[in-house]
């Protein structure tokens, strides 16, 4: 695991249409993720976002997320 968590640097275009309070929202998420265990990429960075920022509704994102995790159990992502 990263020492830090670095996401809002790597990928600063997800993060630029955030109002402060979305923009906290998705980081606190992310870091809770990430102590848990989990490795950013820039797909559920994106989404969760794209879902902060209303661009996709709840139905939407869990699609989303759920067929990532299909991918990534099948080694196809």
């Amino acid at each position: 695991m990263a020492e830090q968590l670095n996401v809002e640097e790597r990928w600063p275009e997800l993060f630029a249409p955030l109002d402060e309070d979305q923009r906290r929202a998705v980081l606190q998420s992310l870091a809770n993720a990430w102590h848990e265990g989990w490795e950013p990429n820039r797909e559920d960075v994106e989404n969760l976002t794209d879902r902060a920022r209303g661009t996709i509704d709840q139905d939407e994102y869990l699609r989303r997320a759920h067929a990532a995790a299909r991918r990534r159990a099948t080694g196809q992502g």
